[in-house]
């Protein structure tokens, strides 16, 4: 039996590292999914351009589709669509470094040491109730309906993969913006953890901060009850 093991593990590795191997794979997965999802925004954002020419182009032809477009131009700083400069606040979050022994205090989780989605979710609630005129987390703009998605101690966000330190930068009033930083439980909940582990916690005051435009996919679904009414 032990012989047939050997003989298995052997044919299966060819004369390599099964466990590297498979990191390699995931890694190489991972990328190759990364460098899709750029692709695919910039001709995204390719599209919208001509779509947007094309529509202003119209626009001068037809007055119904003129109106439309003024319409959307009105919408579109509240709604993200434009670009955003001025005074901010931005807030770095980072995991706890590891002992330098490897070892973990007693009753200390590696989960204790790392930051969560909860915890990038809280910030961005708490600088969107201090009056964020417009939000940024790492290099893209978000939006009120931006879903922030954390896998293991990466961060994924329309798509792409990020690795802390998350940065997330609002403008908008600086003093309110601190203040709901400081009034929000959850973060306070979080700065017990900065005290008692290492997790990074920074909140940096900026003179003036340049926000792109929104430009992912804006595009909604969501469930629907069967016309016949049946159930599940």
């Amino acid at each position: 039996m032990a012989g047939t093991l050997f003989a298995a593990s052997a044919s299966t590795a060819r004369g390599t590292s099964l466990r590297d191997e498979g990191r390699t794979r995931i890694t190489d997965l991972i990328s190759a999914d990364q460098r899709r999802a750029r692709r695919e925004r910039e001709e995204y954002r390719r599209l919208r351009r001509d779509v947007d020419a094309i529509s202003r182009e119209a626009g001068r032809h037809d007055a119904r589709v003129k109106q439309a477009q003024g319409e959307a131009d009105r919408l579109a700083l509240r709604s993200g669509f434009t670009a955003v400069t001025g005074p901010a606040v931005r807030v770095s979050l980072d995991d706890a470094p590891l002992p330098k022994s490897g070892d973990l205090p007693h009753g200390v989780r590696p989960d204790d040491l790392v930051v969560h989605q909860s915890d990038v979710q809280a910030v961005v609630n708490a600088l969107w109730a201090g009056g964020a005129r417009a939000m940024q987390i790492m290099d893209q703009r978000v939006i009120s309906t931006s879903a922030v998605r954390c896998v293991g101690n990466t961060l994924i966000l329309q798509g792409v993969v990020y690795s802390p330190p998350f940065r997330i930068t609002a403008v908008g009033d600086p003093d309110r913006l601190r203040a709901a930083l400081d009034a929000s439980p959850v973060i306070g909940t979080y700065r017990k953890y900065v005290h008692a582990y290492g997790l990074g916690y920074a909140v940096q005051a900026l003179d003036r901060a340049a926000l792109p435009a929104y430009t992912a996919n804006v595009t909604m679904s969501h469930a629907t009850v069967p016309e016949d009414g049946g159930g599940p």
